[in-house]
């Protein structure tokens, strides 16, 4: 279908395009939702709705597009596709879940222009990684590349993923006894202020190891470029914030080294 490469060529570019703009205007201005929330962005709704509302492109248009991708029938495709879509239900299905048995989750915090540009971007990567992996990825065939790549990048993934949810985990769990936020500590908080960026930072660099191709290479950059500023000015909320009780010696995002 030439109207479908052409679709997949200018998305991808687009996504390409997107990461520049995105790192630098984060530096200068976080999204406003977490402990960066603030007034004057218009409407608000409750924020695990809004992360269940935002993220579910990434599972509905996968299930939606994969049938028509020429490798439907490769039991690889579906081995690949399966990490995307295992952490893409626990961010859209059980993460808002946890979040919603917390003392604060009913307060109506997140608003719905964050959601909605989120909304568009998962409806872009959603449709970028279900047709690279199902229809345009072109070496299935070679048994012993493709399972080095997987089971190599998979293992990253894994951990990454692993430490993004433990890390939420202990999040949430200090905002169940109320009081407001609190200094995370333990495990990788004591070297980072933000492992659960870090962990899906390690997520998308094991997806692109594992697809091989410039669309999870893509997503991960893009990853870098809005997790790395968030987590660079969590880390400042977080000095600000509680001071001298705050380890200064805390990276932002990546242990020992930034």
């Amino acid at each position: 279908m030439p109207s479908d490469q052409t679709l997949f060529h200018y998305s991808l570019l687009g996504l390409y395009l997107s990461v520049l703009p995105t790192w630098i205007s984060l530096i200068f201005l976080q999204a406003p939702y977490g402990k960066h929330n603030r007034p004057g962005w218009g409407p608000t709704m409750s924020p695990p709705l809004a992360w269940f509302l935002m993220e579910s492109p990434t599972l509905w248009l996968t299930l939606l597009l994969f049938p028509f991708g020429q490798h439907f029938s490769n039991p690889k495709s579906f081995i690949l596709m399966s990490p995307f879509l295992f952490h893409y239900f626990n961010r859209t299905v059980l993460y808002p879940l946890r979040m919603s048995r917390s003392n604060t989750s009913q307060a109506k915090t997140f608003p719905m222009s964050i959601a909605l540009m989120a909304f568009g971007f998962n409806l872009l990567n959603g449709y970028l990684q279900a047709r690279w992996v199902s229809h345009y990825k072109n070496d299935y065939g070679n048994d012993k590349l493709f399972w080095w790549r997987f089971l190599g990048g998979l293992l990253i993934f894994i951990v990454g993923m692993w430490v993004n949810i433990w890390a939420d985990n202990v999040l949430v769990g200090l905002k169940k006894g109320g009081g407001g936020y609190k200094v995370p500590r333990g495990g990788l908080f004591e070297l980072v202020s933000c492992p659960n960026y870090f962990g899906e930072i390690m997520e998308w660099f094991g997806w692109a190891v594992m697809t091989w191709s410039w669309a999870g290479f893509g997503f991960f950059l893009y990853t870098c470029s809005n997790l790395v500023p968030r987590a660079r000015a969590s880390r400042r909320w977080y000095l600000e914030k509680f001071k001298d009780d705050y380890p200064k010696d805390r990276k932002a995002v990546i242990p020992f080294l930034y």
